[in-house]
């Protein structure tokens, strides 16, 4: 008898795993070279946390990053949006978690 076990991702995992996909996308416009970025965000908290400088001391290492990508020599805009509203993001946040729990 075979026994699986689901992988069960709890709400920090989904917040980490956000977090990286911001990073990766700061890291992506900068290395194409943008000047200025806008940013449409679904996650208040995050957002929150960057806009009220508490990102420099957060306990999670890739906020701390966005941190130090903001302060790089180019204009970031933070936008907080309804999940509703993005849709696509919203799926490839569900694809990444279904991936994880293969």
């Amino acid at each position: 008898m075979v026994a699986s076990f689901a992988m069960v991702i709890g709400m920090a995992d989904v917040f980490q795993v956000e977090v990286r996909v911001v990073v990766e996308g700061l890291k992506q416009a900068w290395m194409k070279g943008y000047k200025q970025v806008q940013i449409n965000y679904n996650n208040a908290l995050l957002i929150d946390t960057i806009r009220n400088g508490f990102a420099s001391i957060s306990n999670i290492r890739e906020v701390r990053l966005i941190h130090e990508w903001c302060h790089k020599d180019w204009k970031i805009k933070f936008r907080h949006i309804l999940r509703e509203s993005n849709k696509v993001a919203d799926y490839l946040a569900k694809a990444a978690i279904r991936g994880l729990n293969q």
